[in-house]
């Protein structure tokens, strides 16, 4: 074989760029528990060979370090393994969020790093897997409102909203988002290309599937859309028309969508209009949260203990839902990391939002490039005020890659080395490959196979996961007879998530071992949420003719959460 000389490594470059880019947000296959999990292991994996590929056209990366987004996301990596050292996150929880933000890290470096036309070629590449996601998750979502039957769940993802498309993601507001991030990439590309009559039907065809997932933030989205065709006067006059009209064409298809639902069918969007303009939930965990900073103001409860920490912590009128995020970055940020430490974060973060916006104003021959960029990051900036889309490795790897193009490229003394990226490429790619491996102990044991060895060795192989133990963890606390094993590993998974089942499991084990004040407040805690699950395992303590459980009772005291990890 003949060694890849510059020019096919320079045409191989933008190729993985744009696979990197759009296959993540259209894999459709997946296996319990984790619905997404193989699109953020195809994320991380196919960007490390975007670093492979990218990390020799990147002399500059080292200029980068000393920008404030650089610097950010370098305290941010810290916070994990942070809490797993001194606070009592799993040793799993804290590697892949660690894995996941300094894949970011990287991603930023390389495309800030970047200059010339290798700047430019990033970008369209960028923009071409974006508008290839977003054209094919159009497609799909036409199949899960129009032909749900069509959708196999392997190839096109089932829906499970009546009259709502979710992608292949999954989920409505994903993909309102990765709609947003198609249409900017429609107006860079039509205009970079001179598609001038290309780009109306692209965008309306990105409008149409928003309405589709009746994303109340992509509906905003929109809004940003018309802003950007608004204030940008540097677009075609075609361009900033489309983008105007954005707002016609959400109107339009409504009405189309109407004219659907008058014979018959479902219609997401009209069910979601008349739960009104917010969510109460919402507002509520934010609420909540804020009472959790109040009262962890310079620590914080601890990368990832968010979800621990108000699960436990007496909320007589919390929302009953289960919510693992506040749905607030800055929120999020706050409560676990403490203020001196997310007000760094956040503060960084403005600061090179602004150098963005500062060198999109000011810049000339790359204008449309750096605007794009800054759109991209504006548009994710957005869904993060109101829900968590930068925990997944689909969205935080390409939003960091914008970020990069946006910021301002310096000139470095002399040329860096391409060896630490080719090196965390490689790194991606294996590690993605091993978590793959490794995830399939998980699957064993909720979705087990004819000659599947009993669940107890099941559950003891996955708790020996290097990535995924809390998921077994899970099942152990769950599934096992009350007491010290189950307790264990009930505090272990409890950092994943904490549902009604496990609640009322950790309050029998806490039973078992005696600690019948902790059983109490456990089951004072799955109270508040008014579970069915709950509400079915309290319904004995009206039973005259049934001996009354401990639980019955209200606990004496109120504990701190931290007493029970």
């Amino acid at each position: 074989m003949s060694p890849v000389t510059p020019d096919s490594s320079e045409q191989a470059a933008p190729l993985g760029l744009v696979l990197a880019a759009a296959l993540p947000p259209l894999l459709a296959f997946n296996q319990t528990p984790a619905a997404t999990l193989y699109n953020q292991l195809l994320a991380l994996a196919a960007w490390g060979v975007a670093l492979l590929l990218w990390a020799r056209f990147t002399p500059g990366w080292r200029v980068g370090l000393r920008s404030p987004a650089a610097v950010a996301m370098a305290l941010l990596l810290a916070a994990p393994m942070c809490s797993v050292v001194w606070r009592a996150l799993p040793l799993s929880l804290g590697l892949t969020a660690t894995a996941i933000i300094g894949a970011g890290l990287a991603v930023l470096l390389v495309a800030q790093g970047l200059s010339g036309e290798m700047r430019s070629r990033a970008a369209e590449a960028l923009c071409w897997g974006l508008l290839v996601a977003g054209l094919a998750s159009t497609a799909i979502s036409l199949v899960q409102v129009f032909a749900p039957g069509w959708a196999d769940g392997d190839v096109i993802a089932r829906s499970g909203i009546p009259g709502r498309a979710v992608g292949n993601l999954r989920q409505p507001n994903h993909l309102a988002s990765l709609m947003m991030w198609a249409a900017v990439a429609a107006v860079f590309i039509c205009e970079k290309r001179g598609w001038r009559a290309m780009l109306p039907p692209l965008m309306f065809a990105c409008v149409f599937t928003v309405v589709l997932s009746a994303s109340r933030t992509g509906f905003i989205g929109i809004g940003m859309l018309a802003a950007w065709g608004l204030v940008d006067r540097r677009l075609s006059r075609n361009a900033r028309l489309s983008l105007l009209a954005t707002p016609l064409m959400l109107g339009v298809s409504w009405w189309l969508m109407s004219l659907w639902s008058a014979e018959g069918h479902a219609f997401g969007a009209a069910s979601r209009l008349s739960e009104g303009a917010g969510s109460p939930s919402r507002l509520a965990i934010l609420r909540d949260a804020w009472a959790l900073m109040l009262a962890n103001p310079i620590f914080g409860v601890g990368w990832g203990e968010f979800n621990f920490a108000w699960s436990l912590t007496p909320f007589p009128t919390r929302p009953i839902a289960f919510f693992d995020h506040t749905h607030n970055l800055p929120a999020q940020l706050a409560v676990e990391l403490g203020l001196p430490w997310a007000g760094a974060v956040l503060g960084l973060l403005t600061w090179a939002l602004w150098q963005a916006w500062r060198d999109a104003v000011r810049a000339s021959d790359d204008a449309p490039l750096r605007r794009m960029a800054l759109m991209l990051v504006l548009t994710i900036t957005l869904h993060s005020l109101l829900e968590y889309p930068l925990w997944y490795a689909y969205f935080l790897l390409p939003a960091c890659f914008a970020f990069g193009l946006s910021l301002p490229a310096e000139t470095p003394p002399e040329p860096a080395s391409a060896v630490p990226w080719q090196a965390m490429g490689g790194l991606l790619i294996a590690g993605s490959a091993f978590a793959l491996w490794d995830y399939q102990r998980i699957v064993a044991i909720y979705a087990p196979s004819a000659e599947a060895v009993p669940l107890g060795q099941r559950i003891a192989a996955g708790q020996r996961s290097l990535f995924f133990s809390h998921q077994a963890d899970y099942a152990a606390a769950t599934s096992l007879s009350p007491g010290p094993v189950a307790l264990s590993a009930a505090r272990r998974t409890a950092f994943n998530l904490v549902d009604a089942r496990l609640l009322m499991h950790w309050s029998r084990s806490l039973e078992a071992t005696g600690d019948v004040e902790g059983a109490r407040y456990l089951a004072d805690r799955l109270r508040e949420f008014r579970n069915p699950t709950g509400d079915n395992w309290f319904a004995s303590c009206g039973d005259a003719a049934s001996a009354p459980m401990p639980q019955c009772l209200p606990a004496s005291t109120v504990r701190d959460w931290r007493t029970l990890r």
